[in-house]
């Protein structure tokens, strides 16, 4: 790890950090709390998947669906109207409507192959964009002299990586540049985290080999053909089995390649002063997961 106590953090004249864990417990909202502060550079992975990689895929689907409307597609061809995502760090829907969920067409489901496709462009653009963390490391300080960094990362960061492999391409660029600081729930925050994606199911990245598991055992139990399943159906079914899946992915990333702190103690983190200190406790050598 970079900053070996928390004395070397507290003492850092550059502090830089990679945020990771389950999408719900709080990276985006630390990263808001530094940025805000005046003194930290926000970079946020899927804002630069959804950008920089997958942005020609999201503009397209748009423009797909446009076509099917004789007015739009028109417009289109003449180039009279213009189709642009709209994707922002808070706003990571564009990405979401593209990755998709398979199942029924006629309730917006893709074809199962479209399906993992589309999968593995995400997968591709994830590792990517955290290989292009430590070019934003020297943006940050050459264009804007942003000595502190924050790197928001996506919550499927488990899912491209090996965390038991010490030449893993991606750890081993995060860790050499910057802290990386698990966010770790529990129980309850899991079940928090379930009734809010029952709430409003959104689509998300898997690991492949669970991806095609999951998917055989839901045709399996529930006897229905590909074309036939109910895409939120699906994911709703799947969301609980990834988060438990994930659970020892973070856990080997903390112990072998940086620190943890609780969901619990982020969520009383209101200034960059509480953030320094949480960092801190995680680094004192009775809390220290490496």
């Amino acid at each position: 790890m970079i900053y070996r106590s928390a004395e070397e953090w507290r003492a850092a004249p550059a502090r830089r950090v990679v945020l990771f864990g389950m999408s719900g417990l709080g990276k985006t909202h630390l990263s808001n709390i530094l940025r805000q502060s005046g003194g930290w550079f926000h970079y946020s992975v899927d804002y630069r998947i959804g950008t920089r990689y997958m942005g020609e895929h999201i503009v397209d689907n748009f423009k797909k669906e446009a076509m099917r409307n004789p007015f739009l597609a028109k417009l289109l061809r003449s180039d009279s109207i213009y189709i642009a995502s709209n994707i922002t760090f808070n706003n990571l829907a564009p990405l979401s409507s593209y990755l998709g969920k398979p199942g029924d067409p006629e309730k917006g489901g893709l074809p199962f192959d479209e399906y993992l496709r589309r999968q593995e462009l995400h997968r591709n653009a994830e590792i990517q964009a955290m290989l292009d963390t430590p070019h934003f490391i020297r943006r940050a300080k050459e264009l804007y002299d942003y000595d502190h960094f924050v790197c928001d990362s996506s919550g499927s960061i488990c899912e491209v990586v090996n965390p038991d492999d010490p030449e893993d391409p991606v750890l081993k660029t995060l860790s050499s540049h910057l802290l990386l600081v698990w966010i770790r729930g529990d129980r309850a925050h899991r079940d928090e985290l379930i009734r809010r994606f029952d709430r409003a199911p959104k689509p998300m990245y898997y690991e492949p080999s669970f991806l095609k598991a999951k998917w055989a055992e839901y045709l399996e139990e529930t006897g229905q053909r590909p074309e036939q399943v109910d895409p939120d159906a699906f994911i709703r079914w799947t969301y609980a089995q990834a988060l438990d899946h994930r659970q020892p992915r973070y856990e080997a990333m903390a112990r072998n390649w940086g620190v943890t702190v609780d969901a619990a103690d982020v969520a009383e983190v209101r200034d960059e002063a509480d953030f320094i200190d949480l960092v801190a406790g995680a680094l004192a050598p009775a809390n220290a997961s490496a």
